[in-house]
């Protein structure tokens, strides 16, 4: 994803400055278009920060995909920072719906436990409800996802490392309509997000098509002539802070369909700074270089059904 953050350098034309979610818009009912099937969520990663009580941290990631129409997950563990002296990585592939796993990442002793078997799933392959998956480091309770009862586990009653989620990636295919949900900040609610591409005949006169973002149903950016403005970012304001979004839809447009699969990038990220300017050539995307911190940042991959 670094290159992306290097096509829209300061140096990249802005097509959309600056839009904010009270924008009144009479078009506002409208913001799903009666004539698209919302895209198919295919496959959901998390990338979670933890830190243990020895101050050792880790990069977890959590891919939940399906398999065969059987929903299952990935892990990866990888120590953090990662450099090229430090680039131990440890993967493995979950295809039962509940049991236990052990074993050596970073150094370190893993013990997974998870339980699918009573899990509700929505649209996409990741559970919403009736789940856990938890994992110890070092025997230290560091991972805790789902709400399902697991009293029963003998470590119900230890303390649970310092965890975040830092990235989520969604993968989508299909037509050109996507619909989400996040939180950019601690304090702040959980938003939907609606993207859609509108082609001719569809709240537009021209055939030129038009990228829309909504948020909370409420038009938020509005981008027109995409096939010449396919780069762009602009900035939404939620919660009282900024969030800069970039999109990237080259490929739907002037990439061969040899076989492939044409994806549009679109990234939400919380600004860290109201004087810094995220998307600089040669910066790490997820980390503030002043602090050990990061900004939770959400990529969405989109294969677009051209017509």
């Amino acid at each position: 994803m670094k290159n992306i953050a290097i096509c829209h350098s300061k140096s990249a034309a802005k097509v959309s400055n600056s839009y904010a979610p009270s924008i009144p818009s009479n078009k506002e009912s409208h913001h799903k278009s009666p004539h698209l099937i919302p895209s198919i969520q295919n496959e959901v990663t998390c990338i979670y920060k933890v830190k243990l009580s020895t101050q050792k941290q880790f990069l977890i990631s959590l891919k939940w995909c399906n398999h065969l129409f059987k929903q299952g997950f990935c892990i990866s563990i990888g120590e953090h920072p990662l450099s090229s002296s430090n680039s131990c990585k440890n993967s493995m592939i979950i295809r039962k719906i509940r049991g236990t796993e052990a074993f050596e990442a970073c150094s370190s002793k893993v013990e997974m436990f998870w339980d699918l078997c009573r899990a509700e799933y929505g649209s996409g392959p990741e559970p919403i409800n009736g789940f856990y998956v938890l994992l110890l480091i070092s025997s230290e309770l560091s991972l805790i996802l789902g709400n399902m009862d697991h009293e029963k586990l003998e470590f119900k009653k230890q303390e649970v490392s310092e965890f975040s989620l830092i990235s989520r990636r969604e993968c989508f295919s299909g037509n050109c309509l996507y619909s989400t949900r996040a939180k950019f900040c601690e304090t702040g609610k959980c938003h939907d997000i609606l993207i859609k591409c509108v082609g001719e005949g569809e709240n537009t006169r021209s055939g030129d098509p038009v990228l829309l973002v909504y948020i909370d149903k409420k038009k938020v950016i509005e981008v027109k002539r995409l096939c010449w403005n396919f780069r762009g970012n602009g900035t939404i304001f939620l919660d009282g802070i900024m969030v800069d979004m970039m999109w990237d839809v080259h490929d739907w447009f002037f990439s061969s369909s040899n076989g492939t699969k044409n994806y549009g990038v679109f990234m939400f990220r919380r600004r860290s700074e109201l004087n810094n300017w995220l998307w600089l050539e040669g910066k790490d995307f997820q980390q503030n270089d002043k602090e050990d911190k990061f900004e939770f940042c959400l990529l969405i991959y989109a294969c677009k059904s051209l017509n």
